[in-house]
């Protein structure tokens, strides 16, 4: 795929941009290693310092950079600024709490002295997506660099602009030159980069291809990888839940970032003696959706990211209405320059269908209608993802004995499933292994080295 920015609100180029070499890629690689073999030995203060810089100049310059994601992929502005400020404050976490996270733990045994340390392992490899082109970055990055490690960055082809820019925060911060570089190569030179021995771990964030692909070189390689894969949340409404908030809710967590994100509420699952009357203010929520230029301030819901997409989304809409869906709006490309598709609900979806298989990305809400409680479970566990879900209900303890059973990664309660800083992230099954953020995800790459002294 060409390296390229397309404007996905009007279809527009707006530059092209020329992988790197081969040899300009091992030789970045060596930059970064050297860069390494003193940055590790930084004591907390001074990567505190530039870390807090970077938080600095996302906050005072979060319009700027929020414009280049709109630009590159679509979301609507003030969407891209809450994620430029969510980098800061990912940022702002890591600079605040690494030291004791990652401070020594003793263990009593039978030696005189036994404890864990902590140490950075050396360059990490990223390969992110362009869904929240800045914050998957960040949330990798800050931590991986306040641990002592360096950063590599394979970022989406159509995403250039803000991959450079990424770099730039952290050299306007004070970082050293190669400490973070994005490489600017097509998916093909991914394995280049792996298979380099300076290079000691991977995270990917992505489609479920993408990461067994890059999982697989990565296990082959017997290198340390994390995966952050699709997903195909369930969305469960209980008899008792607030409707009127649920709805609500429920268009909002679908359509957050054009509704293309891993998280997003894609499953609404809800019993049957409450089903009508959820479908018809499910409906009405997601025809209030003002959708236009993301450019707006107004603008709810932007065009999809790529035309491709679109075309994918489409067809498995379609294959599903084949097949015995019911589409209550939407269903439909908008027509008007730009990859715009109407905000989408699709009813009477039953299992085997595309839209109850496969991850549906983009502004399309799927209804399953169930009995009762224990075959909303079951049916929220009928899939291959394991990310996310939620529960509305207001009997809470009910609802946190029902988590257990949920087969994911995390589980909101009367709220929609969200990334912080402050709680792992990650999930199960085919939506990957491993955790980012919070205490767990900075420990996912360092090496847990025991010390005895007898």
């Amino acid at each position: 795929m060409a390296i390229e920015t397309i404007n996905p609100a009007n279809e527009e180029l707006v530059k092209i941009f020329t992988p790197f070499s081969n040899n300009k890629v091992l030789q970045i690689i060596d930059n970064v290693h050297e860069e390494y073999l003193a940055w590790k030995n930084k004591n907390y203060s001074e990567r505190k310092s530039f870390m807090n810089n970077a938080a600095e100049i996302l906050r005072s310059e979060k319009k700027h950079y929020a414009q280049i994601l709109t630009l590159e992929m679509g979301k609507p502005i003030k969407q891209a600024i809450a994620e430029v400020e969510k980098c800061a404050w990912v940022c702002e976490y890591y600079a605040e709490n690494t030291e004791s996270i990652l401070s020594k733990e003793y263990i009593k045994t039978d030696a005189s002295e036994s404890y864990i340390q902590f140490d950075p392992l050396g360059i990490i490899l990223a390969v992110m997506p362009w869904n929240f082109p800045f914050w998957q970055v960040f949330r990798f990055a800050a931590p991986a660099l306040m641990a002592g490690n360096a950063g590599i960055l394979k970022h989406a082809s159509n995403v250039p602009m803000s991959a450079l820019a990424i770099e730039e925060i952290f050299h306007k911060a004070g970082f050293p030159k190669n400490i973070f570089r994005t490489l600017l190569i097509e998916s093909k030179q991914v394995d280049l980069v792996i298979e380099n021995p300076k290079v000691k771990a991977v995270t990917l964030t992505g489609s479920e291809y993408a990461g067994s692909m890059v999982a697989s070189k990565s296990g082959k390689m017997l290198k340390k990888s994390v995966m952050e894969l699709g997903g195909s949340d369930p969305f469960i409404i209980f008899a008792d839940a607030d409707l009127k908030n649920t709805v609500k809710t429920a268009a909002t967590a679908r359509l957050l970032n054009n509704g293309q994100s891993c998280i997003a509420a894609k499953r609404f699952i809800v019993v049957e003696q409450i089903a009508e009357k959820f479908e018809q203010m499910f409906v009405e929520q997601m025809e209030k959706t003002i959708i236009g230029d993301p450019m707006k301030e107004e603008t709810e819901l932007g065009p999809i990211a790529r035309e491709d997409l679109l075309i994918e989304l489409h067809e498995q809409i379609t294959r599903s209405v084949v097949a015995g869906a019911k589409i209550l709006t939407g269903g439909n490309r908008l027509n008007k320059k730009g990859f715009y598709y109407a905000p989408t609900i699709i009813s009477n979806v039953k299992k085997g269908m595309a839209a109850y298989e496969e991850e549906l990305f983009g502004p399309a809400a799927i209804v399953i209608k169930v009995k009762n409680e224990e075959e909303a479970i079951l049916t929220a566990n009928d899939t291959n993802f394991g990310l996310g879900a939620s529960l509305w209900t207001i009997d809470i303890e009910k609802a946190k004995s029902l988590a257990k059973e949920i087969e994911s990664g995390s589980v909101y309660i009367n709220g929609m499933v969200k990334s912080d800083p402050r709680l792992p992230f990650g999930g199960i099954k085919l939506s990957g292994y491993g955790r980012e953020l919070s205490h767990y995800g900075i420990k996912e790459f360092v090496n847990i080295k025991s010390v005895w002294v007898k």
